[in-house]
């Protein structure tokens, strides 16, 4: 009887998903993507046509300018679904170095992409309210004014809670970056500490009800190294993060 063995079959099992390298490509670009639109909807829309002292102009100013609104609450809807294949790309490229961890960081930033999605739908009400639809017929501009205020003012807040969990989300990437070689470790404390000003800022919203007379030094508190850090961060992940294993 023959004692030869047969031959075994080798399976080749390709790894699931982009390498680490294109994984940080995806989430620069989308970055990139998230900072435009950001600041348009943000800056060139939201916080040019509102103001939460004046319901009645801001009313008004919904109602003039419907398009721009719809265009920028489209800009956050694009955001909130950017924001998820970010946090999906950089749990491919850090679950290398600290796969727990990381994990850790991409539900946080999607915990913050929900609330995010959920400011979006205020904004919707608000505009909503400042057009001359059938829901708003017949009742009066101020009662208007007002609704239309408490939502911006929900969206703002909507936001700010969910900047808690955008805070953890960099608190947990610095610190896979400080505790490990996957990536410069200077940028992994600049993230730490914006992460942390993100979280001091909605509870200092939260907490003090002379907030105002404090919003200038907070917000450089947190402007700073989150954009500092966050730049940074997108020019890493376009140009050196993925090339060398953790």
């Amino acid at each position: 009887m023959s004692t030869a063995t047969v031959p075994q079959a080798r399976v080749r099992i390709e790894p699931d998903g982009p390498t680490p390298r294109l994984a940080a490509v995806i989430a620069g670009i989308g970055y990139l993507a998230i900072f435009g639109l950001a600041i348009f909807a943000n800056f060139g829309v939201r916080n040019r046509l509102v103001d939460l002292t004046d319901p009645s102009g801001t009313l008004a100013n919904l109602a003039a300018e419907e398009g721009i609104v719809r265009a920028a609450l489209a800009a956050f809807v694009a955001v909130f679904v950017i924001d998820v294949v970010v946090a999906w790309a950089l749990h491919v490229l850090l679950r290398t170095a600290a796969p727990t961890w990381s994990l850790l960081a991409a539900w946080a930033r999607l915990s913050y992409t929900v609330l995010l999605g959920v400011a979006a739908v205020f904004l919707f009400l608000a505009m909503q309210l400042a057009g001359a639809g059938p829901y708003t017929a017949g009742t009066a501009p101020q009662l208007r004014a007002a609704l239309a205020t408490i939502s911006l003012d929900a969206f703002d807040y909507a936001w700010l809670v969910g900047l808690v969990a955008f805070g953890l989300h960099l608190l947990v990437v610095g610190g896979i970056l400080i505790g490990t070689r996957v990536g410069p470790r200077g940028l992994g404390v600049l993230l730490g500490v914006a992460g942390a000003a993100y979280i001091t800022d909605t509870a200092a919203h939260t907490l003090l009800a002379g907030y105002a007379a404090y919003a200038d030094a907070f917000l450089a508190m947190v402007a700073l190294p989150s954009i500092v850090g966050e730049l940074w961060l997108t020019v890493w992940l376009l140009a050196r993060a993925g090339r060398t294993k953790a």
